[in-house]
């Protein structure tokens, strides 16, 4: 199938494709005064809940049916969360699949790769030093790269997530998402296509998107801090940006500290345990990084669980 536009329509069509082999992930209302935000309504997309752990699943699923699947099979790099995602897909259709992953990514994401029958090749510190041999894998063996956030269909399968919700909750007025390489906003964002503000959600550590609009293009980033596993890519994707410059309303940053935070929050008040990455979007709001106004709908994508237990204590 040839390449589809990242936008509604391809979206659309996209959705109809993976629903057979994907979730629905819920969403929960929440008074805002449960989280220290009063006058507030949040609504909370629990894609932690997806296959895999994570909404990567959505973008995996995509690539896999709708590229053609050589012998070899297929290869990708990630932080985990793509891997894993990659892994679960490959092992549903029964294709063969290699997963690079660099030292940092967390021993629960390299247990799920393992666990969906990939073979697992951990390489080099960060994530760009596993695509760099996730890509000579590729050259060598044939086998199809499926790339974590520059890719049409990755892009694709991300804005399903923006689809789901704004069926469950048309009503949200501003979205806050965390920001990696970009392919999970960049493909809501292109859902959206401005009708609900978008606003990404970065750790201090890893402001990729950040530095790509203060330069007005993708550039290198520092890449560090507790979500190195899932949001430190080197810099954003080029596909997602020129999104993000259309209909991204903006980007803000977070600590560790203020991550940590919406970690056990989330535990405290609904009992879920997101990674950190996964509760970076929340950050935003406890933090008072993102100050919304009274009355305003405000939706948080919490978009991992894949991590070790946590005693929040």
């Amino acid at each position: 199938m040839p390449p589809t536009t990242v936008d509604p329509e391809g979206i659309a069509r996209t959705y109809q494709k993976i629903r057979p082999y994907i979730r629905r992930t819920p969403v929960v209302e929440v008074d805002g005064a449960d989280f220290g935000l009063d006058g507030v309504s949040l609504v909370l997309k629990l894609e932690l809940l997806q296959h895999a752990g994570s909404f990567k699943t959505r973008g995996a699923f995509t690539n896999l049916l709708m590229r053609e699947i050589p012998a070899a099979g297929v290869v990708a790099a990630s932080g985990g969360n793509h891997g894993a995602a990659v892994a679960f897909a490959a092992m549903k259709l029964g294709k063969p699949a290699r997963i690079f992953v660099p030292r940092v990514s967390s021993p629960a994401k390299i247990e799920r790769i393992c666990g969906y029958g990939a073979e697992l090749v951990v390489t080099g510190d960060r994530y760009d030093d596993a695509l760099a041999a996730s890509r000579e894998w590729a050259a060598e063996s044939g086998a199809l790269p499926i790339h974590a956030y520059e890719q049409t269909e990755t892009l694709l399968g991300q804005g399903t997530v923006g689809l789901e919700l704004e069926e469950q909750d048309p009503k949200v007025e501003t979205l806050l998402v965390a920001v990696g390489g970009g392919g999970l906003i960049g493909g809501i964002a292109a859902w959206y296509a401005g009708r609900t503000r978008i606003i990404g959600v970065e750790p201090e550590a890893a402001p990729t998107l950040t530095k790509a609009f203060a330069a007005g293009r993708p550039v290198d980033a520092e890449a560090g801090g507790i979500a190195a596993d899932s949001l430190a890519p080197k810099r954003v994707g080029e596909m997602m940006f020129r999104i993000a410059q259309a209909y991204v309303n903006g980007v803000l940053l977070v600590p560790d500290e203020a991550i940590r935070t919406a970690q056990r929050v989330l535990w405290d008040v609904l009992r879920v345990v997101a990674e950190p990455g996964g509760a970076a979007a929340l950050a935003a709001l406890i933090s008072g990084q993102y100050r919304p106004q009274k009355g305003e709908r405000v939706g948080v994508l919490v978009c991992g669980a894949n991590t070790t237990a946590v005693d929040f204590g």
